[in-house]
C-alpha cells in the first residue's frame, strides 16, 4: 500500500467519524478520545471495504482504493462498533 492509499483511507475515515461524532452525536462517550478510536477502527472498515462491498465504479478508484466501498465499509465497521459497545455497556 503506497502513502497516498493510505492517506485516502485515512481522509475517509475522517470525514465518517466525524459525521457519525460530530454531525450525528452517534457515540458510546463523548468527546475527541472517542473520536480518535472512531478514527482508528473507521480505516480499518474503509480498507475492508472492497473485500466486503465489492469494486464499484473502476474510474473512481485510486490504485486499489475505491471510494464508495471504502465510504461503506468505514459507516458499517463503526455503526457496529458502537452498538455492540453500547449493548455490552447496558447488560
Amino acid at each position: 500500500m503506497s502513502f497516498m492509499s493510505f492517506f485516502i483511507l485515512l481522509v475517509i475515515s475522517v470525514v465518517v467519524s466525524a459525521v457519525l461524532h460530530f454531525g450525528y452525536k452517534y457515540y458510546v462517550r463523548p468527546g475527541y478520545n472517542s473520536f480518535i478510536s472512531k478514527v482508528i477502527f473507521g480505516w480499518f472498515g474503509a480498507y475492508w471495504g472492497s473485500q466486503w462491498f465489492g469494486n464499484w465504479f473502476e474510474g473512481f478508484n485510486y490504485e486499489g482504493v475505491y471510494y464508495l466501498p471504502a465510504i461503506l465499509g468505514s459507516f458499517a465497521l463503526l455503526i457496529v462498533l458502537v452498538d455492540v459497545v453500547k449493548s455490552v455497556k447496558s447488560q
